[in-house]
């Protein structure tokens, strides 16, 4: 399992100096504004472009066809197996680079998680192909061991192997259950020695806020319903603008037609980083450090990164939400008054939990990234408890779950 562990940590490293290129662009944007507008005017359309002709196989952050193996019932079409482990192959990976090259560039609002995940049960994938009787992975059914990966290549790709057990066992392994846990502890704890910091949000250790006084538990049960409600909206609006999308961009549809939605997207998107000064762009990383840190900045900010994160997540940019919804959660704290760095920094994640919870439908997994970035120990009990009545509320409330979708129409 040792070697293994390097070899996902080695594979991340691209994808997290492209990541990097985009916090550049975010932190530099204020000193010149216009030329990095049209950087992002000309990286979006280049990433439609090829994201919807030529690179097609690279679209989206690549955890559907890990769904879809985890969760397909009975026996499974060879073809259609061979479909899903297609999407999850090198190759495919490969692919997906350029337009994690773009989208980075571009500022497109969406992080390295998904493809992460993708690149990790990739590797493991075609190293059971090819050497079928290599002990570690001998044996072991191809949806474990794309769960495994997936689940290692994020907890490398984020130097935590907590957050890859947690995602492996909520989302990427559910049917799989307590035999990934072990080799994706191995797998993702070795991967985390070596793996680079570049394109990862500034973690903030030894923060100790103490436990929220009683006085404010109001604004947390606030912050927790008004997350929940806006998560599970995003969720309801992303799924049919990716549609949409899908319509206007998709086979059959006239040139001039889609040169022209392409054109709209890449400069709404423009315009959005220009009015936000750069604070829409990417995954949000830079907002939601600040926000963490009780320094949220303004309300506007959130006003423009709903709309970003909507756009170049359903215009098939090579990412997921996971970033871009603790970010807008962890904004909800802008609108409060004055409270002092210091609350706002405990109310901060439990806006980043609830709205991220209620998205994305894993209560542990995501009570767990978050306090991966704070570090507060103090807060862990607060989010475990938010995220899950969050992820409980969001049940009847925002239908459908984004990746599931996706899995779903995989699958038929």
């Amino acid at each position: 399992m040792v070697p293994l562990g390097l070899l996902v940590a080695l594979v991340e490293w691209p994808l997290q100096a492209l990541s990097e290129l985009g916090f550049v662009l975010q932190r530099h944007f204020g000193a010149w504004p216009m030329p990095a507008a049209l950087l992002v005017l000309a990286g979006t359309a280049g990433m439609l472009l090829l994201a919807w002709g030529p690179l097609a196989a690279g679209r989206g952050g690549g955890v559907a066809p890990l769904l879809a193996l985890d969760r397909s019932s009975g026996a499974v079409d060879p073809d259609r197996e061979q479909a899903w482990l297609q999407k999850l192959s090198l190759r495919t990976q490969l692919i997906r680079l350029p337009l994690v090259l773009l989208a980075h560039l571009a500022g497109m609002s969406v992080g390295v998680e998904s493809p992460s995940a993708a690149l990790g049960a990739g590797l493991l994938l075609a190293l059971r192909q090819r050497w079928p009787a290599w002990p570690p992975l001998a044996g072991m059914p191809l949806p474990l061991v794309a769960a495994i990966g997936g689940g290692a290549g994020l907890g490398a790709a984020f130097r935590s192997p907590l957050l890859g057990i947690t995602y492996g066992l909520e989302e990427l392994g559910r049917r799989q259950g307590l035999p990934l846990v072990l080799p994706t502890l191995v797998i993702g704890g070795v991967g985390s020695l070596i793996s680079t910091s570049l394109g990862q949000p500034a973690r903030l250790p030894g923060l100790q806020l103490g436990g929220l006084e009683p006085r404010y538990w109001g604004w947390a049960a606030v912050l927790t319903l008004v997350g929940c409600g806006l998560g599970s909206l995003f969720v309801r609006g992303l799924i049919p603008l990716a549609s949409w999308v899908q319509q206007q961009l998709g086979p059959g549809q006239g040139r001039p037609r889609r040169m022209g939605v392409v054109a709209g997207i890449a400069l709404a998107l423009a315009l959005i980083a220009l009015a936000s000064g750069g604070l829409s762009l990417n995954d949000g990383s830079l907002s939601l450090g600040a926000a963490l840190k009780g320094e949220p900045g303004s309300p506007l900010t959130l006003l423009w990164r709903i709309p970003a994160s909507l756009l170049s997540i359903a215009a098939g940019a090579p990412g997921g939400l996971m970033h871009d919804a603790m970010t807008i959660g962890a904004l909800l704290v802008t609108p409060l008054p004055d409270l002092g760095a210091r609350v706002l920094a405990q109310l901060a994640p439990v806006g980043a939990t609830a709205v991220f919870a209620a998205a994305n439908g894993t209560p542990i997994f995501c009570a767990a990234f978050v306090f991966t970035l704070q570090g507060d120990p103090t807060s862990l009990p607060l989010l475990l408890l938010v995220s899950g009545v969050s992820a409980a509320l969001a049940e009847g409330w925002r239908g459908e779950e984004w990746n599931a979708q996706q899995a779903r129409r995989l699958m038929r």
